[in-house]
C-alpha cells in the first residue's frame, strides 16, 4: 500500500489531536481559536491549521464566524436537550431495525464488542473513561447494537450524533459526583438485545442516553453559556426524568 505523503498525514494528526482536546475540554467551550496561538501549540503551518479547523467546523465541533475566525463550538442546556432529543428518536429507530434484521453473526458481534470494552474496562478501573482505547471500544459496542439496522444513511446520522454527543459524556464523567455502573447498563442492554426484547431495549438505551444528560445539566452548569437563560425548547423535556 501506498504511504500517505507527510502533508496529509500531518494535517489527519493534528486533526485527531485538535478534536480530542475539544472533546476532553483542552480547548473551552467558546474559546476563540486564535492561528497564532494554535500554530505554537500543534507545531503546524497556518495551512494545515486551516484543514483541520474546516473538518471541525463540519463536525459541529468549531463555529466559523464571519471576518472574526474560529472558535470551540460553545455548550448549552439547550443543545444538550435537543441533541439528546434527537438522538432518542434516531437510536431507538435504529436499534428496533436491528432487532429486527439481525442475524446470529450480528449477535456474535455484539458479544464480542461488549467483552473486548468491559475486559479493558476492569484493567484500567475508575478513571476507564480518560482511555482514548476505552473510548474507540465504547463506540464499537455502540455501534455493534445497531449495525443490523439495514439504513445506511440513518446509520450515518446516527454516528454524527453520537460523535458530537462526546463532548457532554466527557463532563458527565469528569463531574459525577458518584460512580456510574456503566458495565451493568451495557450488559442489560446488549442481553436484551440479544433477547429480541425491543420494547425493554429500546427502553434501556433512551435511559442510558438521558441519565448522560441529566449529569451534566446537574453538575457541569458551570462550563455552559449564558444562552442556557433563555426559555427552554421543546426538547427540554428529555432531560426530565
Amino acid at each position: 500500500m501506498r504511504d500517505k505523503p507527510a502533508g496529509e498525514t500531518r494535517a489527519a494528526d493534528v486533526l485527531h489531536r485538535m478534536r480530542a482536546d475539544i472533546i476532553s475540554c483542552v480547548l473551552k467551550p467558546g474559546a476563540k481559536l486564535r492561528f497564532e496561538g494554535l500554530r505554537d501549540m500543534y507545531a503546524v503551518s497556518f495551512s494545515t491549521l486551516r484543514e483541520a479547523l474546516s473538518r471541525l467546523v463540519a463536525e459541529g465541533l468549531v463555529v466559523a464566524e464571519d471576518q472574526r475566525g474560529f472558535v470551540v463550538a460553545p455548550v448549552s442546556i439547550a443543545d444538550l436537550n435537543d441533541l439528546t432529543y434527537v438522538r432518542v428518536l434516531v437510536e431507538r429507530e435504529c436499534l428496533g431495525l436491528a432487532i429486527k434484521h439481525g442475524n446470529d453473526g450480528w449477535e456474535a458481534d455484539i458479544i464480542g464488542s461488549f467483552h473486548r470494552m468491559d475486559r479493558l474496562q476492569t484493567r484500567l478501573g475508575s478513571n476507564y473513561y480518560l482511555s482514548g482505547e476505552w473510548g474507540k471500544l465504547h463506540g464499537d459496542f455502540h455501534f455493534s447494537l445497531v449495525a443490523a439496522c439495514g439504513s445506511p444513511n440513518l446509520l450515518e446520522i446516527r454516528q454524527k450524533l453520537f460523535e458530537r454527543a462526546h463532548r457532554y459524556r466527557r463532563m458527565s464523567s469528569q463531574f459525577r459526583p458518584k460512580w456510574r455502573a456503566k458495565d451493568v447498563e451495557h450488559k442489560m442492554i446488549m442481553d436484551s438485545v440479544i433477547a429480541r426484547d425491543t420494547a425493554k431495549a429500546q427502553e434501556l438505551i433512551e435511559r442510558h442516553i438521558r441519565e448522560t444528560t441529566e449529569n451534566v445539566i446537574k453538575h457541569a452548569g458551570h462550563l455552559f453559556d449564558a444562552a442556557d437563560e433563555a426559555p427552554h425548547t421543546r426538547s427540554d423535556h428529555v432531560a426530565a426524568e
